[in-house]
């Protein structure tokens, strides 16, 4: 029986729950048990299954979730709850102080945007508010006022407080209000802060979840949501790192990704990224936290799959591996790069890693793959390579429309593909989220919807994940015409 990870935002309560349920129903020689205890406790199934103690029980599940014991397991979760945060949750508060450190933090929740540019109209209102409060003089930059508290109390640059319950230094790397602190201010209250025993590596687990959003994390911002990085961002984060932040910053790396700019990647990379044991809240977190080089190798999968030839070109110039099968993160394929460029339709990758000497052979179903996205008809010439390609990628006609066009499209279409198939459209996965039609109609692709509506994808499909019809994701997409389109549409087929 294979192991599992641990769920996001563990509670211990839930985990002895789970304990207590495994004992009673060992004792009940209940048989999904029995085969549980059969694979994960050393002693195997018990003699006299109706005396089995709870120690042994907890020592199961602790090896389901892949700690070595039950010890390990509370550990583990004492810290997550410790670091745990929820700052998207925190209700308003009547103090100006407190209420002015809410709106003007990110949170990475669906309020932020409006909610930090709402923090101006609370320091309008209460211009004095960050007299005698440590974390408004830290989020504004305040140096005078922050060097006059802590001249009175130095303890103050790591206490925790405000709405968020994070130490200053927090509240100054997250801080999006306007009018924004200048770069000189930024910096000096950074150095104030650590000088005064600041942690570089201060951070918090979002909603209890494994990776740590750091001051680097605040710094460069980004994220599903585009949360924009800190206006000084560059001089923060230099700051920063020349105190000892740990450069191996998974959230960072991960909130940045989406955006092809490789700033913040070159800034991690001259501090150390990708070498070490991975800092302090790897120390913390374990293996629930990535090592230093699969840090990297998860960077080298999503620019492989979203054809960011310069980030490709800088990882590769720090030596990460370009031969090697990636890792299966973010719906790729555990193959080689070149193979996965070649069968992403990444063909401006797929020339890089060429000319760096990381081309590799394709199986006859994966060379089918690249030659559809291409638009390569010679795709049809191995029926046995066909069927394959069909069964390994029943979504191909998804990210066709993503990454190939309306030739790729058609042609997987012809060759027996599903033109209502559901796969994802951030990464070539089959995940079932919505299909090709969704895509283009949600995009404003009047050319592209009028084909796949031509090849008889069907207007009324709803998506996988928010139940949604082609038309709903071309008005959320704010393409009301296309949305009256597609809605007087009838099937083709």
């Amino acid at each position: 029986m294979p192991t599992v990870p641990l769920p996001d935002d563990p509670d211990l309560g839930q985990l002895r729950t789970q304990a207590r349920d495994l004992q009673t129903s060992v004792r009940h020689a209940w048989p999904g048990s029995l085969e549980l205890v059969a694979e994960l406790h050393p002693d195997g199934v018990p003699a006299d299954p109706a005396r089995w103690p709870l120690h042994a029980a907890q020592l199961v599940i602790a090896r389901l979730y892949r700690f070595p014991s039950w010890p390990a397991l509370v550990h583990h979760v004492g810290v997550v709850t410790e670091h745990r945060r929820r700052p998207d949750t925190v209700a308003p508060s009547d103090d100006p102080a407190t209420e002015f450190l809410r709106r003007a933090s990110l949170t990475f929740g669906p309020a932020d945007g409006p909610l930090q540019a709402s923090a101006g109209a609370v320091l309008e209102a209460h211009p004095g508010i960050a007299r005698g409060d440590v974390w408004v003089a830290a989020a504004r930059a305040d140096v005078d006022e922050l060097a006059r508290l802590l001249a009175l109390d130095p303890r103050l640059a790591v206490r925790e407080g405000g709405p968020h319950r994070w130490p200053p230094i927090a509240y100054l790397a997250f801080a999006r209000h306007e009018p924004a602190p200048g770069r000189e201010a930024v910096v000096a209250t950074a150095r104030l802060l650590l000088s005064h025993g600041a942690d570089p590596d201060t951070g918090y687990l979002w909603h209890g979840m494994p990776s740590p959003f750091t001051l680097l994390t605040g710094a460069f911002g980004g994220g599903e949501g585009g949360q924009p990085p800190h206006p000084h961002q560059h001089a923060l984060a230099r700051v920063l790192l020349d105190a000892g932040a740990a450069p191996n910053d998974a959230q960072a790396l991960y909130n940045r990704m989406f955006d092809p700019a490789d700033d913040h990647l070159e800034m991690l990379l001259a501090a150390g990224l990708g070498r070490g044991d991975g800092g302090p809240w790897r120390r913390r977190l374990g293996d629930a936290l990535d090592a230093p080089p699969d840090l990297l190798r998860a960077q080298l999968a999503w620019a492989v799959v979203h054809d960011l030839t310069g980030r490709v070109a800088l990882l590769a110039a720090h030596g990460v591996d370009l031969r090697a099968p990636l890792p299966g993160r973010y719906g790729v394929p555990q193959r080689p790069p070149y193979v996965v460029a070649r069968t992403s339709g990444r063909s401006a990758v797929a020339e890089l890693l060429d000319r760096l000497g990381a081309a590799v052979d394709l199986a006859p179903h994966e060379r089918v793959l690249a030659a559809v996205l291409a638009g390569d008809r010679t795709a049809a010439d191995d029926p046995g390579a066909l069927a394959r390609a069909r069964e390994a990628r029943p979504g191909l006609v998804v990210w066709a429309a993503v990454a190939a066009g309306a030739d790729a499209v058609r042609l997987a279409v012809e060759l027996g593909w599903d033109v209502d198939a559901r796969a994802r459209t951030d990464v070539p996965s089959d995940q079932e989220w919505e299909t090709a039609l969704h895509h283009a109609a949600h995009g404003g692709d009047d050319g592209l919807v009028r084909l796949l509506l031509d090849l008889g994808a069907d207007p009324g499909a709803r998506d996988g994940r928010f139940d949604g019809t082609p038309a709903d994701w071309a008005e959320h997409g704010g393409h009301p015409e296309l949305a009256g389109v597609l809605r007087r549409a009838r099937p083709a087929r």
